[in-house]
């Protein structure tokens, strides 16, 4: 051992000794499998943790770079995947119930943690003695005799390098590592002020009279909202579960323009205002491009994922985008002359009535309306069958676990075993809105699958909703849209659950975004398939089966508009390509840029002074920055994908345990377009997907 490993084990061993042993976040877990010790977590605990963890992550680096032996796989590659263990597990909590259960001193804790991150990650990019290290072991890959995940993560590595700036100048990696750090600020507070903006809004209804056409669940969750806010009468918020069905049943059309044109001016103007962010974000990135030297932040964005290069993914939405057109504004016009022949006065359906009238005509074209379905959609049944079909699939189960601490009493935690009794996973689920919980649905991790040191960690899964509380005396009744959400998240959740491999930057759903959505995306099928709504689908009250007729109806309204709903995600691909292809910031404000943007591909109104790049999370506050497509292009992997269960069988275990090993149990550690071929035998194309969608004349 040379003088610097001496002095880096010293440190390390100094760090660890100092740890404050009463922070549960440094503590090892008692837990069942290791489970975060939420019932001790608390706001103080964060940043002393960040601190040693950062401090030891550092002090693991500097080993493997003072390591006198020639550097190889194991001691450089390996060295760095399970080096700072301990910063992974901080983070993963604290940024989970950042999205899941935040507050003001958590959102404080993250401005002062960010920079600290973003230090530490250009420490170990940028530094000129791990790289060398890590170059060396790439010039001689190909005589290693190393396996495909070994070979995976040695080229992950050296390109995350490059990519991250090491082969830059010192000059420039001064200007890389402040760009980094800005712009990691910057998307923190686009953040905060998407969520601050939804919570600032209530509409508050004080006239029984205003209540017009709500179902009588809208209404109790409505007198519920104003309860807890200490509102007289009843109150609306920009939340799905209360937005989504005002505009679908409010027959107050002046209260639908008001809840609309607030959802859409989320974040512009005012004190949460998202503006003059949009506009650093994109010239931050476009900076970080070219500085790496990339002609747009797209290039670099694209470069690992399947499309690989911006015109693969510009041709693609337009592959889909140009068919889709003519269809989605046929869409528009039938619900405006069923609209017009059935009292609206309008000459054209404005954005704030295209919800509630798209909706009777659903009603009145196919007999159905999501009031019909909800009381076969008990939240409690959904679980079960949802678990069921993960075991007629699979041969998984699922076992709720009451000893296992959670951070909000409405969180369940399962214990998921495989088929031989095994342990998968836990599985954590959060169902229902809050004000300290961010809009949408998603999957998420506390701990990835990976095995160090010879012992496998399983993983630590979890899947964040935003569903329709229990009201009064009813349970809660979800919509079938959020089954199907509630299956996609699932599907996510497979993912992770069953991950295998040695390595956790390569297992589950680390997989290249434009792939990750395929296991998600796929499990929504199962929503439309009657010999599985069959199997669960049950009146709350009497227990009667749904009506075979319902269930004919669910699958005979599946593409209700199909082309309408395409070209709208299409829309959001497009503007985010657009937003980071630019090369020079546009003139005039973010509005006009987003309106002049999609006014070509418009199958509805625009109105002035809204938009929704201010509030577009996704790509400014999330990973889907120049991904957004990613959604459409996993749903022509699904299509093709669901084809085969069509074919043999959507319960065929043959298929199944294709799909399993090929696809969930493989994680990022082989190409995802082979991957894909190996389960399918074939490429796909987008022609499946616009078949599916009836899309073809």
């Amino acid at each position: 051992m040379n003088k610097k490993t001496l002095i880096a084990g010293v440190a390390l061993a100094f760090i660890s000794s100092c740890s404050n042993m009463e922070n549960p976040l440094l503590m090892e877990s008692s837990a069942p499998y290791g489970a975060p010790q939420f019932d001790k977590i608390r706001n103080e605990h964060y940043m002393p943790a960040f601190e040693v963890a950062i401090a030891e992550a550092k002090a693991e680096i500097d080993a493997i770079v003072a390591n006198p032996q020639e550097p190889d796989f194991e001691n450089t590659i390996e060295a760095m995947e399970q080096a700072g263990q301990t910063l992974s597990r901080v983070a993963g909590i604290f940024y989970n119930l950042m999205e899941a259960n935040t507050d003001d001193q958590m959102q404080q804790i993250a401005e002062e943690v960010s920079p600290m991150l973003t230090e530490y990650s250009m420490y170990v990019s940028l530094n000129d003695g791990l790289f060398e290290r890590v170059k060396k072991v790439y010039a001689k890959r190909e005589s290693l005799g190393l396996d495909k995940d070994q070979m995976t993560l040695l080229e992950d590595n050296y390109r995350g390098f490059v990519r991250g700036g090491a082969n830059l100048s010192a000059e420039d990696k001064a200007v890389y590592s402040k760009l980094s750090e800005e712009l990691s600020l910057s998307t923190l507070a686009f953040s905060k002020n998407v969520l601050a903006a939804t919570n600032a809004y209530v509409l508050n209804v004080k006239d029984s009279a205003d209540l017009a056409g709500l179902p009588e669940y809208v209404k109790t969750m409505g007198a519920e909202t104003a309860a807890e806010k200490g509102l007289e009468g009843w109150a609306f918020t920009l939340d799905y579960p209360s937005y989504g069905p005002f505009m679908k049943f409010s027959t107050v059309r002046e209260l639908r323009k008001d809840m609309w044109t607030a959802y859409n001016t989320r974040a512009v103007g005012g004190e949460f205002d998202n503006s003059d962010i949009v506009k650093k974000i994109v010239s931050l990135r476009m900076q970080i491009a070219d500085i790496l030297g990339y002609g747009t932040y797209a290039d670099y964005a694209l470069e690992d994922r399947m499309a690989k290069d911006r015109r693969t993914v510009d041709n693609f939405i337009m592959d889909l985008l140009r068919p889709s057109l003519p269809f989605a504004k046929k869409d528009v016009e039938d619900v405006y002359r069923y609209a017009a022949a059935n009292g609206f006065e309008g000459t054209e359906l404005m954005p704030w009535d295209f919800s509630f009238w798209s909706e009777r005509y659903q009603e009145a074209e196919y007999a159905i309306n999501e009031e019909q379905l909800k009381p076969y959609f008990q939240l409690e049944s959904c679980i079960d069958a949802v678990f069921g079909l993960a075991n007629r699939l699979y041969g998984i189960n699922f076992k709720e676990l009451d000893n296992v601490p959670v951070y909000h009493e409405d969180v369940k935690v399962y214990d998921v075993t495989d088929a031989d009794g095994s342990h998968l996973a836990l599985f954590y689920a959060d169902f229902f809105p809050r004000a300290s919980k961010r809009g949408g649905a998603w999957m998420t991790e506390f701990r990835g699958q990976s095995i160090r040191d010879g012992k496998e960690f399983r993983p630590l899964v979890s899947i964040v909703c935003n569903f329709t509380k229990p009201s009064g005396d009813a349970p809660s009744l979800i919509t079938h849209s959020e089954f199907t959400t509630f299956l996609h998240e699932f599907g996510h959740a497979l993912h992770g659950m069953l991950a295998k491999g040695r390595y956790e930057s390569l297992t589950g759903t680390n997989v290249s975004r434009d792939f990750v959505e395929l296991p998600s995306q796929i499990m929504e099928n199962w929503g439309y398939e009657p010999e599985y709504l069959n199997s669960f689908a049950k009146h709350y009250q009497t227990g009667e089966p749904i009506p075979s007729e319902l269930i004919e109806k669910i699958v005979a309204a599946k593409n209700y508009l199909a082309a309408y709903s395409q070209v709208r995600q299409l829309h959001f691909a497009y503007l985010d390509m657009a937003w980071h292809s630019l090369t020079e910031l546009p003139e005039g404000d973010v509005l006009a840029f987003e309106q002049k943007t999609l006014a070509p591909y418009a199958v509805m109104p625009s109105v002035a002074g809204t938009g929704f790049s201010p509030s577009f999370s996704h790509i400014f506050a999330g990973g889907y920055s120049a991904g957004y497509y990613s959604y459409k292009w996993a749903e022509v992997l699904e299509a093709d994908a669901f084809s085969l269960f069509k074919e043999k069988g959507i319960f065929n275990k043959e298929v199944a345990g294709s799909f399993r090993k090929n696809i969930l149990e493989k994680g990022g550690a082989e190409d995802e377009a082979a991957i894909y071929r190996n389960f399918r035998g074939h490429d796909p194309e987008p022609e499946a997907l616009m078949e599916k969608l009836g899309l073809v004349k």
